[in-house]
């Protein structure tokens, strides 16, 4: 049950001619409770689980979505509603809070009664303030170790981060280096190969270049003798 226990606490600010007023809610699956001062009176409101039914019933709500909206309405003031917290006889006020709704005004009212212990009621509200503010601030502490921590695990990250893109030009460097060294060694093992293989097709061009010569006298001496034998034939 404690659980479905929900708290809040609103600044109402009615401007410098009503002044400034908070309300204090408690909310629970089913009904709820207010507590409102302006640091001097005190009044309550206690809407019980029929009276919240019957309200939720004349604005075609479930009971949930009911206290839903009261309590988005009365956890914070909200912009562009329009609140009032008027006399309502013997000493009473009625809370209103009015906004629009697809083009069309809704206004709902409670009326809060002329608390018979305003001390009580005001001290109930500040120990709720102080507890709420206590709560933050131990919250505030461990988001800010947390963010501290944070940041000096990003700049850890940050510098490895670094520290890898040095290594990596580093190794492409090298890597580069390398292969280039290797690409020139192949290119003239190549060479080498490429003169090996010229020199076995062609092992002495010398003696090639006089086969040729002795074969181009041969040709022409055969020739020669060709000529005088035709001559001696002719008549």
């Amino acid at each position: 049950m404690e659980d479905s226990i929900k708290h809040s606490c609103m600044r109402l600010d009615l401007g410098s001619k009503d002044g400034v007023f908070y309300i204090m809610g408690t909310w629970l699956p089913s009904r709820f409770s207010l507590s409102i001062t302006d640091g001097l009176r005190t009044w309550t409101c206690n809407a019980s689980e029929e009276e919240v039914e019957n309200r939720a019933n004349q604005w075609d709500q479930l009971v949930s979505e009911y206290l839903e909206t009261a309590e988005h309405y009365l956890g914070f003031q909200q912009p562009g509603s329009v609140y009032a917290f008027t006399p309502a006889g013997d000493e009473n006020r009625r809370l209103s809070w009015a906004y629009e709704k697809q083009g069309t005004k809704l206004e709902w009212r409670w009326k809060c009664e002329k608390s018979s212990d305003d001390k009580k009621v005001t001290a109930s509200i500040l120990d709720f303030l102080m507890e709420a503010n206590t709560r933050l601030s131990d919250e505030v502490v461990r988001n800010t170790r947390s963010f501290e921590r944070m940041k000096v695990e990003a700049e850890k990250c940050l510098a490895q981060s670094e520290r890898f893109n040095i290594d990596k030009a580093e190794f492409e460097s090298a890597a580069y280096a390398k292969f280039v060294a290797v690409l020139n060694s192949k290119k003239m093992k190549l060479r080498d190969l490429r003169d090996r293989l010229s020199k076995t097709e062609h092992p002495h061009p010398g003696k090639l270049a006089q086969d040729e010569d002795d074969s181009s006298e041969k040709t022409q001496a055969f020739n020669g003798e060709s000529d005088k034998s035709e001559n001696s034939k002719a008549p």
